[in-house]
């Protein structure tokens, strides 16, 4: 996996009143936007089906339970490569909540790699913190 530079012309992408935001630590990746893209770009983003056990690795006590008994389950889950070849659950702990509950092995799924995802950052700060530690996951690799 190749290294990440900084480019010196980052531009953040900007978040508008309801834009849903998923925050890991300073990370910050603005998931109304990045849908917007994937639905603009159908030819780059296929559909394909994950097994969700994988995906859930922690116990669901920070998820709002009537949103977990509300998910569809046909809605894909969005996937981001956080670290290389390490996907985590951007969009859809919900979903994958529910379908852990209800014995569903597969759901549909979006996945974007840190070329599909790393421009829809919230911050420049974060633009740099996110290199630097993908960076910091390559080398001895």
């Amino acid at each position: 996996m190749k290294m990440l530079r900084v480019k010196k012309n980052f531009r953040p992408i900007s978040t508008s009143d309801g834009d849903e935001i998923f925050r890991n630590g300073i990370f910050e990746f603005n998931i109304s936007k990045i849908i917007k893209h994937i639905h603009g770009n159908p030819h780059q983003f296929k559909v394909e089906h994950v097994a969700i056990k994988i995906f859930r690795s922690f116990e669901p006590s920070g998820l709002d339970e009537s949103t977990i008994v509300s998910a569809d389950l046909a809605k894909p889950i969005i996937l981001a490569e956080i670290a290389p070849g390490r996907m985590n659950v951007i969009d859809g702990n919900h979903r994958v909540e529910k379908a852990f509950r209800n014995k569903v092995d597969l759901l549909p799924a979006y996945t974007l790699y840190v070329n599909d995802h790393i421009n829809i950052l919230t911050s420049v700060e974060a633009y740099k913190e996110y290199v630097s530690y993908w960076n910091s996951k390559t080398s001895g690799r």
